[in-house]
């Protein structure tokens, strides 16, 4: 069936270039968009005046001698009605278009005798003929994965999904805006490392022929990032992606966006009252008055409590944190404890054992300067009082490098050139990283990273 129309539209487009007509020409008429049409649309109908509008056919008429064609663009849609006494060539336009064809339209704007704002066409250029038909937009795609894989057939027919996507982008703009506003600069750092490092998660690894060396897809850029602490860069962030060779799940993706920042002479205290400023701004300037995440109310009061890790433990486990195994901590922490936390909660204070770069805590060596923002059972930030101790930081580097010898893939590698780096003097700072996939998913309440991705890893067809 799929390969008739397929054929149908073959021949459609070999009429049109026997015509004169090119399926797919190069040069395309300067058109207007159409939201300005129709922003402008009682003036421009009153004079008359030429204009031209261009956009993809999402519907299509025929009554007799006229030809009623819906177009939309990036900005709206408009209604275009063909005339067989006023458009040039009007019987091969008729015999020949299909949905999903671009095309261009010259005329001038008046209204139907039902009153719907139209285009009066005198002339018509394709400018890509379609081949392939598309979903119908009332069903879209029904199966989910294909969606996903479709993405450009979900845009253009889910304005759910549309809207979402969009409005990630707006998201990751305004946090940008929020942030040189208070004075930090954005820059870039390698995704191609030597060595993993910057969090506990296993790698991809490739390998780069020109040098015969083995590279890593960077699981984050902490440690390029502190460099330039050491170089005098005082607050800086880096929006990019970042590569961990793990499961996949509604809140992970192999590749994943992410906001890292750096603010020296800053600590975990002051980062968090920040965070909770900044992203209460970011509602303000997405116009979010309040907040629902999977049915569930969120409630936005001022200011955030700051709840101890190890009283959380205990609260929803029941067990203590002295009594638990390296490897039990965080899987408890995962399965019993994040999960119950849904209004915004600082987790304070975690295990040195789980936190490598972390800053010791003055009261407790055992502890560390750490927070996580959990937000709907979600954690979307995690910030910590920079450990800048070089000493300190080797001790912990090697306790990670032997977890990885012993066959730990998640291990941080013992990295000499940052430890280097933390020689020459690091100044006090704080950090934080906040997943912008994870944020999105949370501000338009979407149940899974796939949805505000735009296209999301896959299991590959055979």
């Amino acid at each position: 069936m799929l390969d008739d129309i397929i054929k149908e539209r073959i021949k459609k487009r070999d009429i049109l270039i026997r015509a004169g007509y090119a399926a797919y020409p190069s040069k395309v008429p300067k058109q207007r968009a159409i939201a300005e049409v129709v922003r402008h649309f009682l003036f421009l109908s009153i004079f008359r005046r030429q204009l031209i509008i261009g956009g993809r056919i999402i519907g299509m008429r025929a009554q007799g001698s006229v030809l009623f064609l819906d177009i939309k663009d990036g900005s709206g849609k408009l209604q275009a009605v063909l005339n067989k006494k006023r458009t040039k060539d009007f019987a091969i336009f008729k015999d020949t278009l299909d949905l999903g064809d671009f095309v261009a339209v010259s005329g001038t704007a008046f209204k139907t005798k039902k009153g719907e704002r139209s285009i009066n066409v005198n002339s018509l250029t394709v400018l890509v003929k379609s081949l392939r038909p598309l979903p119908s937009e009332w069903y879209g795609l029904k199966d989910v994965e294909e969606r996903y894989r479709k993405r450009y057939l979900d845009l253009l027919t889910n304005s759910e999904v549309r809207e979402k996507l969009l409005r990630r982008s707006e998201i990751v703009s305004e946090l940008r805006c929020l942030l040189e506003t208070d004075g930090f600069l954005e820059v870039e750092t390698p995704m191609l490392q030597p060595l993993p490092g910057g969090a506990l998660a296993r790698p991809f690894k490739t390998h780069h022929n020109a040098l015969d060396a083995d590279f890593y897809l960077r699981i984050a850029p902490e440690l390029y990032l502190k460099r330039l602490l050491v170089g005098g860069m005082e607050k800086i962030f880096e929006i990019g992606r970042n590569f961990r060779n793990e499961g996949m799940d509604r809140e992970h993706n192999p590749e994943f966006t992410m906001l890292e920042l750096y603010w020296a002479y800053q600590d975990y205290e002051g980062l968090m009252a920040a965070t909770q400023r900044w992203l209460l701004s970011l509602m303000g300037r997405l116009g979010i008055a309040s907040m629902r995440h999977e049915n569930q109310t969120i409630l936005l009061a001022n200011p955030w409590p700051r709840r101890n890790y190890a009283d959380l433990i205990r609260e929803y486990s029941g067990k203590e944190l002295k009594d638990l195994k390296v490897e039990e901590i965080d899987e408890i922490f995962k399965k019993e404890v994040r999960p119950k936390l849904i209004n915004p909660t600082f987790v304070i204070r975690y295990p040195k054992a789980i936190s490598p770069l972390a800053k010791s805590c003055a009261d407790n060596p055992e502890l560390t300067e750490r927070f996580q923002l959990i937000i709907a059972g979600t954690e979307l930030v995690n910030g910590f009082s920079e450990l800048n101790d070089p000493m300190d930081q080797r001790q912990r580097m090697e306790e990670q490098e032997k977890m990885h010898r012993a066959g730990n893939e998640e291990a941080s590698r013992l990295d000499e050139d940052f430890l280097e780096a933390l020689e020459y003097g690091m100044p006090p700072a704080a950090g934080l990283g906040i997943g912008i996939d994870r944020l999105a998913a949370l501000l338009t309440d979407s149940h899974s990273l796939k949805d505000i991705i735009l296209f999301p890893t896959l299991r590959p067809k055979d």
